[in-house]
């Protein structure tokens, strides 16, 4: 029943001399037995028995034949880091968890583009960035998103919170609405908070959830109360979303509210936190589901891709079907490793268990057969996604274009954007400029934009941040600035996915200490701090440089944004350390400190700066 173990290639069977295996109750725990080696650091053992642990056949060659452990079931947070050296710089966007709700306050994800935005959508597909799906079921998500598609014109209730400068303006204008006999329903609220979050104005959201819930007309549910968590955790931290989730009424403090706690902590990376939560909800007995274990499979795919067999095993213990996102995910996985194979077989399991790729699973094939070099095989997806009549297939045009270009063939770029043309959708022009871009066909990428800004009077800044985006693939500084300024100009507010461009493009031209200016006024902005992929560009600049001090001063104001215990990062620092040819001090201790798991590849680079390092000269000299 459960073929996903056959979906990868065979770990060849090894002695478990140092190995145990301890079934209980389904909770989770990478286990501290190891062995140390000459870091001084913990490593899972490396030998493990495939009929201990079946479900490490998901892992491929790739992963070398490091296992891990599967203990009493707790997850624990011991390594956070992946042994593969490899991290999703941006908490990749390419799974970004799209749950919406089929009913109460949260109407439908906010499609606008989250922090999780990078460079490195090359190689995951880009999704709607789904603020939260309480639903479970795919179906329902697309039932929902065509439902948002049909909706026309914002809600008075929206134009009512939009126009309130504080809260005590927003509760007298709120109250004043309703005395006029204006309408409450389930529809209006769905509306206005729809609306809400689609602009990511989450504190608006959340005076009108907290205005709502003291109206008597108005029926909290479970769903109504896991908004308020959602909204409190976006707005003012998962402490505070935590301590509301204790104020809730007993019978609402279901499986749905904590879930929507735990998906708010993978949202940020915040791998201990969501490993109380996910505990917790099995302490408190409440069902586990396929929504909560894909939060942690995609955690795990950002930080330590080694536990995503511990959250598969529990799935089989427990019973738990996966979703077509289970799978599209696990497919994203192995082709970041580059097992071509082991995607493929995952694809087959898929299918096998009754599931077929969808559009996105399908876009995640083609781009990583593109970046494995496999051309043919991306053409042939990208044929069976178009359909025997493209202008027919109309949904579909947005999805190809990008990939297209990744693909470099300008021919079918044009043939595809000649589709929508003469009456193009807002996705599909945002989708064209960026392929045009990478195509650095930047004259036709301007012919869109223009377009663009012809049809729709008012434009977000997001549509103008695509046209910055190919201005830096291409160099152009001053066309970038003209850009900035003319955002200015419009009244759109810069947020973080300008500043990530706005970087790019200082970087791209070369102005190093420019980008890192941007990126400090970035990081003071009230509206919300920069990418983890922002900071990156600009700590692996200055790790290339050999520059420590600075390598070390944007690794500081990383940690002041929330970005910490990250392998990436500190492979960067350590590359700075290298490049200078200086020893780094106390790194061990750093890394011990954040609960950092060495790689094989860290633990190269930081024999490369140990002062201490033994060596035949001063073996002699002691």
């Amino acid at each position: 029943m459960w073929a996903i173990r056959r979906a990868s290639v065979r770990i060849k069977s090894q002695p478990s001399s140092s190995v145990t295996f301890r079934s209980s109750s389904a909770k989770f725990e990478t286990t501290s037995s190891s062995y140390t080696d000459n870091t001084n650091f913990s490593e899972p053992p490396p030998l493990v028995s495939n009929r201990s642990l079946p479900i490490n056949r998901f892992y491929s060659q790739t992963h070398g034949n490091q296992s891990f452990l599967i203990g009493n079931h707790s997850f624990s947070s011991q390594a956070g880091t992946e042994s593969s050296g490899e991290e999703d710089d941006a908490q990749n966007n390419s799974f970004s968890f799209n749950d919406i709700s089929d009913s109460g306050l949260i109407s439908e994800a906010d499609k606008s583009e989250s922090e999780s935005e990078s460079e490195d959508d090359d190689i995951a597909v880009k999704e709607p960035q789904n603020e939260l799906n309480l639903s479970d079921n795919e179906e329902e998500e697309e039932a929902v998103e065509t439902k948002g598609e049909e909706r026309r014109g914002p809600s008075g209730l929206f134009k009512v919170m939009v126009n309130s400068s504080s809260m005590v303006a927003a509760k007298k204008a709120l109250d004043k609405w309703v005395e006029d006999g204006n309408d409450l329903s389930r529809s209006e609220i769905s509306g206005a908070m729809f609306e809400l979050r689609r602009r990511r104005m989450f504190g608006k959201a959340l005076q009108l959830s907290e205005w709502l819930e003291g109206q008597e007309k108005v029926e909290f549910g479970e769903r109504d109360y896991a908004s308020r968590v959602d909204l409190f955790a976006k707005t003012r931290g998962l402490q505070k979303a935590e301590s509301y989730i204790e104020k809730i009424p007993e019978a609402f403090r279901g499986e749905v509210v904590y879930r929507t706690l735990l998906a708010n902590c993978v949202q940020i990376t915040h791998t201990k936190k969501a490993e109380q939560i996910f505990n917790k909800i099995k302490d408190l007995k409440l069902p586990i589901t396929a929504f909560s274990c894909n939060q942690l499979l995609l955690l795990y795919k950002r930080t330590d891709k080694r536990k995503i067999a511990d959250v598969l095993l529990l799935m089989e213990k427990e019973n738990i079907k996966p979703s077509l996102f289970t799978y599209r995910l696990l497919i994203d996985t192995k082709g970041q490793s580059n097992d071509i194979a082991g995607m493929e077989q995952v694809l087959e399991t898929m299918k096998t268990e009754g599931l077929e790729p969808d559009l996105r699973c399908q876009i995640v094939l083609a781009k990583h057969y593109i970046y494995g070099g496999i051309k043919d095989k991306a053409k042939t997806v990208l044929k069976e996604i178009e359909g025997d009549n493209l202008k027919e297939n109309r949904r579909v045009v947005s999805s190809l274009l990008p990939v297209y270009a990744l693909l470099g063939s300008e021919d079918d770029v044009k043939r595809v954007w000649e589709i929508c043309e003469s009456d193009p959708r807002l996705d599909e022009c945002l989708n064209a400029i960026d392929a045009f871009g990478r195509l650095k066909k930047v004259e036709e990428a301007e012919v869109v934009f223009e377009k663009m800004s012809k049809k729709w009077k008012q434009l977000s800044a997001k549509y103008y941040t695509a046209m910055l985006k190919v201005y830096a693939y291409n160099k152009m500084l001053t066309k970038g600035k003209d850009m900035v300024k003319l955002m200015s100009d419009n009244g759109c507010r810069i947020g973080p996915l300008t500043w990530d461009a706005l970087v790019k493009l200082y970087l791209e031209s070369g102005e190093i200490e420019k980008a890192d200016s941007v990126l400090k006024k970035a990081s003071e902005q009230i509206q919300g701090k920069p990418l983890f992929a922002t900071y990156m560009m600009i700590l692996d600049q200055y790790a290339k440089r050999g520059d420590v001090h600075n390598a070390e001063k944007i690794f500081y104001r990383m940690r002041q944004d929330g970005y910490v215990s990250r392998f990436r990062q500190y492979n960067s620092l350590l590359q700075a350390y290298i490049n200078a040819k200086v020893p780094a001090y106390g790194f061990r201790e750093r890394l011990k400190a954040d609960n950092v798991f060495p790689s094989k590849s860290l633990v190269g680079q930081l024999a490369q700066v140990d002062a201490f390092k033994k060596t035949a000269v001063s073996d002699l000299l002691d």
